[in-house]
C-alpha cells in the first residue's frame, strides 16, 4: 500500500499548525508557504479533517485553523484513516460485492493482518511524538551521540 499525498500532507499540515499555534490560529496560505504544498489543496484536507474533529476554524481577520485537541490525543492511525479511508490494502476486505473469490481466496487473511498491524503502528504514534522527533532534529544536544 502506498500512502498518498492526503495522508502524508494532512499529516504534515497537523503538525504545522501544532508548532506555529503559539500566537493563536494559523492562516492556510502561512502553512502552505511553509509546506510547499498549494493552500487550495490543504483546505480539501482542512474539511476532512474538522470533520472528525482534528482542526477548528476560526473567521476574520485574525482567523485560520487550531487543534481542535491536545496534539498528544492525536493518533496518526486516525490521521491517515480519515484521510484515505476504510484503510484496506485491498478491496476484498470490504465484503463480498467487491470480490467473488471472497470466500475461497487463500490470500485474504494476510492482506487484512497486514493492514490492521500497520494501523496498529501508526496508532502508537502520536503528533506529539513527532513533534518531539522534530525537537530532537531541531537541537542535536538533545539526541546522545554514540562512541565507538
Amino acid at each position: 500500500m502506498r500512502l498518498t499525498t492526503r495522508s502524508r500532507y494532512g499529516t504534515r499540515m497537523l503538525l504545522d499548525i501544532a508548532q506555529h499555534c503559539e500566537s493563536g490560529p494559523v492562516r492556510i496560505q502561512d502553512i502552505a508557504d511553509r509546506q510547499g504544498v498549494s493552500a487550495k489543496y490543504l483546505e480539501k484536507l482542512i474539511r476532512k479533517l474538522k470533520d472528525v474533529g482534528f482542526i477548528k476554524s476560526k473567521r476574520g481577520p485574525k482567523g485560520g485553523h487550531s487543534l481542535a485537541l491536545p496534539a498528544s490525543d492525536i493518533l496518526i492511525g486516525e490521521v491517515v484513516h480519515a484521510l484515505e479511508g476504510d484503510g484496506s490494502l485491498v478491496e476484498c476486505r470490504v465484503g463480498k460485492e467487491d470480490c467473488e473469490r471472497l470466500d475461497v481466496c487463500l490470500t485474504r487473511r494476510i492482506w487484512t493482518e497486514a493492514a490492521d498491524a500497520m494501523y496498529a503502528h501508526l496508532n502508537s504514534i502520536t503528533l506529539t511524538d513527532l513533534l518531539a522527533d522534530a525537537e530532537k532534529c531541531s537541537n542535536p544536544e538533545a539526541t546522545p551521540m554514540l562512541m565507538d
